[in-house]
């Protein structure tokens, strides 16, 4: 294609007219992509000499084979298209946004007649309420926080569909739930706990910190001092949320304020979240392939990629500078929130100060964390890369590895680990006890395992495309781009038949072993691929293999002393299925409840006096058995 294209030739057809162009080597890698409110100007622009663009500029220029552009009706329509178009492709020689972030939200689920409080990480166009987004990672703890005091429903069920229909969860039992879904509580009453956990988000703590207390003054008068500390701890619990926001501005606006530190071709943008005149916290993002390293130009590039993927966009963004396209860029981010959107660069006051002490931050981190980042790049990123070079397959964002473990046959588990852009991502992992296969046979559960996995998977996006859900709705539906098999040929072709079964075309790697059991290559498309022991996508591999060896080997250690537990148990007088679940879930293991005294077992709920009597009692007796039997062993040798 390259041969044929008359690089003069075409640049007199460019159009005098807005839109976006694509720059291509002679492989057809895109170089570059930009935008031009004026196509025949900008582009023709590349091709003039001795014009002072620098020399990064003009070693890109000199790889250009091609180009191509798209005309567009406006200059607007042009800048969301190179952005889109930038996130698509990430060009070699466009300065780029390094990390993909998704910052988590509060949601309250409004569209449902029972709602929910969750955690998401996209905020969709519904009629669920939004909070955030939130970086100082108090989400969960804010979220469980609401959750007792309100006594919301966790569950997925569908509501009231579902009335009925299973027995309440746990968390009515330890009266944290008021479930709903039994008909504990009428719909108005639930409603009114919503919008007290709306009020509370909204930040007005102090009603209710005001009714903990009186409620605690109560019940320590009652001399109830269970339900006392109770309510000290939730009382704490909001105490400490309510530090997290201590910094504010007078204005009380949703604000972000953007600055970085530059040196060299490397920069660190910092940000700081404003929401409702509340700092609620900070992050710092690296910036990558910097071919002109002036403030404006990367400020630029990093506002309208950032704001091109967050889905929240406050009504001020304080500037440390001007950047290129500044009343464009405030008109697209006005479109995109729907509302009137200001572009600010402060000179004076405590917005000017803000600005400043976001630089000093940006520039502390990048004297301080460069080595630091560099290295966790090399083990994570770098690592991924060098697993996509040895495949062939990119991108490698988010990898699955699945293992087995038993002994002898008995009880059968499965566990899943995930790792995204080589890092573990922990509230992903699943595990997995057989159900239909007994015995020794790791093949029929890997592929009992594999395939209620992507079953699931399946019909969780099933039940997502009929009833409109969000993504935190189903803890399958993610698909990795990687399954990694711990085993060469034979758990490989396991994995690919059930993916060929289920209609579901994800690549199956395959961890080759050694005699001493030591990865020695990769079993990939019929193929044993060799990687460097001495590599970083080497040690990544082995890593991801020892956790889901870890992870299956805990849980499958897990149900052996439960299991334990259970037997021995089925044999003491008074206790019946609830004591033997108050038991199992006091202590974690068979030894502990043996070593157990009198008083510690009387503090198990529902155990009264003469029931642990009668556990201790049995434990001693069968100490002395044992001893008996050893003595009389003893005698007869």
């Amino acid at each position: 294609m390259s041969q044929e294209f008359d690089v003069k030739e075409e640049l007199k057809k460019l159009p005098n007219k807005p839109g976006v162009y694509i720059m291509h080597d002679k492989d057809d890698t895109i170089l570059y992509v930009g935008k031009a409110i004026n196509l025949h100007n900008r582009v023709r622009s590349y091709f003039k000499e001795n014009i002072g663009r620098g020399p990064q500029i003009d070693k890109m220029v000199s790889l250009i084979a091609r180009f191509e552009y798209i005309v567009t009706d406006s200059e607007l329509e042009a800048l969301i298209l190179e952005n889109n178009l930038i996130k698509e492709h990430s060009p070699k020689y466009n300065t780029l946004l390094k990390d993909d972030k998704t910052y988590p939200y509060i949601k309250v689920t409004l569209g449902e007649e029972y709602p929910r409080v969750m955690m998401v990480r996209r905020m969709k166009k519904d009629k669920a309420k939004y909070f955030g987004p939130f970086t100082n990672g108090g989400v969960r703890e804010t979220i469980d926080l609401i959750n007792k005091l309100y006594l919301l429903r966790t569950c997925n069920r569908r509501l009231p569909r579902d009335f009925g229909k299973e027995r309440p969860c746990l968390n009515y039992h330890i009266n944290q739930c008021c479930a709903p879904c039994q008909g504990g509580i009428s719909q108005e009453d639930y409603a009114h706990r919503i919008e007290q956990a709306i009020e509370f988000l909204n930040g007005k703590h102090q009603p209710v910190v005001k009714e903990l207390k009186e409620k605690m003054q109560d019940a320590s008068e009652r001399m109830d001092f269970e339900e006392a500390i109770r309510y000290r701890d939730l009382i704490e619990s909001i105490r400490k949320i309510s530090e997290t926001q201590k910094m504010s501005d007078n204005i009380g606006e949703d604000k972000d304020i953007i600055a970085l530190a530059l040196d060299g071709n490397e920069a660190v943008v910092q940000v700081f979240f404003l929401r409702n005149g509340k700092l609620i916290g900070r992050e710092h993002f690296y910036m990558m392939q910097i071919e002109e390293p002036s403030t404006d130009k990367i400020l630029t590039s990093f506002v309208k990629q950032f704001y091109a993927g967050t889905p929240f966009i406050p009504r001020e963004i304080m500037l440390q500078e001007q950047i290129e396209d500044m009343e464009l860029v405030e008109k697209w981010l006005t479109e995109k929130k729907g509302a009137r959107v200001h572009l600010r660069v402060p000179l004076k006051g405590a917005k000017e100060k803000l600005v400043d002490l976001a630089a000093r931050n940006a520039q502390l981190v990048l004297s301080q964390d460069r080595e630091r980042i560099r290295r966790e790049e090399g083990r994570t990123i770098g690592a991924v890369k060098e697993i996509e070079e040895i495949l062939g397959i990119s991108p490698l964002t988010r990898m699955e590895a699945f293992d087995i473990s038993n002994i002898s046959g008995f009880a059968n588990v499965g566990s899943m680990v995930v790792y995204e852009k080589g890092k573990p991502k922990r509230s992903d992992y699943r595990k997995f006890r057989m159900k239909t296969v007994a015995g020794p046979d790791d093949y029929a559960c890997m592929e009992e395992v594999l395939t209620r996995r992507f079953r699931h998977g399946l019909e969780e996006k099933r039940e997502l495309l009929e009833t409109e859900g969000d993504e935190s709705f189903g803890s399958f539906t993610k698909f990795p781009d990687l399954l990694l098999m711990d085993g060469g040929k034979g758990q490989v072709n396991v994995a690919l038949q059930v993916l060929h079964t289920l209609g579901i075309n994800i690549p199956v790697c395959g961890m080759v072993k050694d005699d001493n059991h030591r990865t020695r290559g990769l079993y990939f498309n019929n193929l044993e691929l060799p990687i460097d022991r001495s590599s970083e996508g080497f040690k990544l591999i082995t890593r991801i293999q020892d956790e889901a060896h870890r992870f299956a080997i805990t849980y499958h250690r897990s149900l052996r002393s439960k299991a334990q537990v259970h037997s021995v148990l089925d044999d003491i007088p008074g206790v019946g299925p609830n004591r033997r679940k108050a038991l199992m879930k006091y202590f974690k293991s068979i030894e502990d409840l043996r070593n157990a005294d009198m008083e510690t077992l009387s503090q198990v709920p529902g155990v009264t006096a003469n029931v642990a009597e009668n556990i201790y009692r049995f434990f001693r007796k069968r100490e002395e058995e044992q001893a008996g039997a050893i003595d009389e062993q003893i005698g007869r040798e």
